[in-house]
């Protein structure tokens, strides 16, 4: 199949079809070609293939169309599309990439992981969904308190299986698959194939059609990287500080989630600064124009997620501002690639939160650079979140307190 082939020729619905061209999605990638047809007629997938490659569309469009052609309920406490990822963040991620996707389908999402309270997702589970995106420790939770059931699955996914494994998670998987049907459609996507991950694919996948990509990194060599040290709680002042610089003057601040992008540009608008965000939940009529303000310098600042930042094209891009870290490495080269472009040299300030600095190993590990450490800010304390006076700042007070903990404790909750 060409690279220039279109999302219509791989056989998506027509409301899908709505749906990528809100989002900006012109050229399928890589993965998305060769995946997306087998998994249309139901066929069972072993993928070997990184974040950022674009698997997520690749996985999740089929699902939806499939699940879009029986439209039978999943029952009090059932889920149809069952999806594992080993983290929060990458959850919410996808839990977003299917709520982008689905736009024109009226189906039931949830989203569960640790480090919270299970309220609401119970809540969310009880008259049963169409698709859930779960870590599998709260969801083994949830199982055996018998809030949800799995009997009626279609169709499971093993997302980023080799680090579950690697975070200890294979029980917790392997007991969460008992308990669904011999007859589904399953798919394990994994960055790296160790044999763990290989006994696995045997155990689970039936006939399976293999499909293996390598992400497309660009240069990120004219771009000048530095990165902050600092908690969670302080990124929203150094954020201020940064863009009193004039230097600013075309900034894309990225997030992980569109409820992160919508806090930061709420933020941002109380500071008296001219801000934009784009995500998932803004129609295409407010993401153009919101786009067209940035483009016309009406807000010289965009707030965005990865998803709904793919297809931007805007000229003279001063600064990229990962206010968090990506969850993947690949993510980090194309959103820096923002700036930068024909010739021109670009700015690009990342944001690490103690909890963060794997992700920042693995951006270096795979950039094989160093990203150098900013140098320190006269006023603004980044081991406390305090004010010069020593007050501490009022929307930070008890942060780690009022979210369950730190980000780290709530990834091994999660576990």
């Amino acid at each position: 199949m060409t690279s220039d082939t279109n999302f219509a020729a791989l056989g998506l619905a027509e409301p899908l079809l709505r749906a990528l061209e809100a989002a900006n999605y012109e050229i399928p990638t890589p993965i998305q070609s060769k995946a997306i047809p087998p998994l249309l007629e139901g066929r069972d997938m072993m993928g070997l293939a990184q974040t950022g490659t674009g698997k997520t569309a690749a996985f999740a469009l089929p699902i939806l169309q499939n699940l879009a052609r029986s439209r039978h309920g999943a029952g009090p406490k059932g889920v149809r599309a069952l999806i594992l990822a080993p983290t929060r963040e990458l959850a919410l991620q996808i839990d977003e990439s299917f709520r982008t996707y689905g736009a024109n389908y009226r189906f039931r999402n949830a989203v569960v992981f640790g480090g919270v309270s299970q309220v609401n997702q119970v809540k969310a589970l009880s008259d049963g969904v169409d698709i859930l995106v779960a870590t599998p420790g709260r969801l083994l939770d949830l199982l055996q308190q018998r809030k949800v059931r799995l009997d009626k699955v279609e169709v499971l996914v093993l997302d980023e299986a080799d680090r579950m494994l690697d975070m200890g998670f294979s029980r917790d998987v392997l007991k969460i698959i008992d308990e669904t049907p011999l007859e589904r459609q399953s798919l394990l996507f994994s960055a790296t194939m160790p044999k763990a991950i290989k006994k696995l694919g045997d155990e689970i996948l039936l006939n399976p059609v293999h499909v293996e990509v390598t992400p497309e990194v660009i240069t990120v060599d004219r771009i000048e990287q530095q990165v902050f040290h600092v908690p969670n709680g302080v990124k929203r002042s150094l954020l201020l500080h940064l863009l009193n610089d004039p230097a600013m003057s075309r900034v894309i601040v990225f997030t992980r989630t569109k409820h992160g992008a919508n806090r930061v540009s709420e933020h941002l608008a109380k500071a008296g600064i001219g801000a934009a965000a784009i995500h998932g939940n803004k129609s295409q009529s407010a993401r153009q124009r919101a786009l067209e303000d940035f483009r016309t310098g009406t807000s010289r600042i965009l707030v965005a997620t990865d998803i709904a930042a793919r297809g931007i094209d805007v000229d003279d891009i001063s600064h990229v501002v990962n206010f968090e870290m990506p969850v993947d490495a690949e993510s980090y080269v194309h959103r820096i690639g923002r700036t930068a472009r024909a010739g021109r040299a670009g700015v690009a300030y990342s944001f690490c939160d103690p909890a963060e600095r794997d992700e920042l190993k693995a951006i270096e590990k795979l950039t094989r650079k160093a990203i150098p450490v900013a140098a320190p800010i006269q006023g603004l304390d980044v081991d406390a979140p305090r004010e010069r006076g020593g007050r501490p700042l009022p929307e930070f007070t008890n942060r780690a307190q009022r979210n369950g903990g730190s980000r780290r404790t709530q990834q091994r909750r999660a576990a």
